[in-house]
């Protein structure tokens, strides 16, 4: 059962108000970072849910297709024609699993690893776009994160064999 706010309700025309919808905030939000993002990854050749994997990626390279997914929370539908795009383009490599031919894992290529240096500028440049400090990002982030496990519980890290 939902808990009640403790403040005191908004009249039922203002909880209606679109200005006053989280959700609509968070999409729109998305929606204009999305935006702000598309010239800066369009130099490296890149959409914006293939950089996302991209930046797992660097950090941990090798992770199985549904840990790549679970990390994104992507659904393999959409997982699926993003690798093979990242792979067409020569960036990341998919291998079967020696022990579970089931298992794919994502490598990245050489090219995959050198791309890395080129994409240090993006958050540099939003860091500028956004205008604001560091610790005003981090909070941001820290609490998106905190709001986003409310909904939907951590995903767990699956590590190769």
């Amino acid at each position: 059962m939902p808990r009640r706010p403790s403040v005191a309700p908004l009249p039922s025309d203002a909880l209606l108000a679109l200005d006053h919808q989280l959700c609509f905030a968070l999409y729109s939000s998305s929606l204009a970072m999305t935006k702000a993002y598309r010239p800066l990854l369009a130099e490296l050749g890149l959409t914006y849910p293939q950089y996302l994997a991209m930046l797992v990626l660097w950090e941990d390279d090798g992770p199985t297709v549904s840990a790549l997914g679970e990390r994104l929370f992507l659904d393999s539908g959409t997982l699926t024609p993003l690798l093979k795009r990242l792979e067409t383009q020569g960036l990341v490599e998919r291998r079967r699993g020696r022990e579970d031919e089931r298992s794919v894992f994502i490598h990245l290529t050489r090219e995959g690893r050198v791309l890395k240096r080129r994409a240090v500028a993006v958050p540099e440049a939003m860091l500028c776009t956004l205008d604001c400090g560091l610790d005003e990002l981090q909070g941001l982030v820290s609490r998106l994160t905190a709001l986003r496990n409310r909904l939907v519980p951590t995903p767990t890290t699956e590590t190769p064999p």
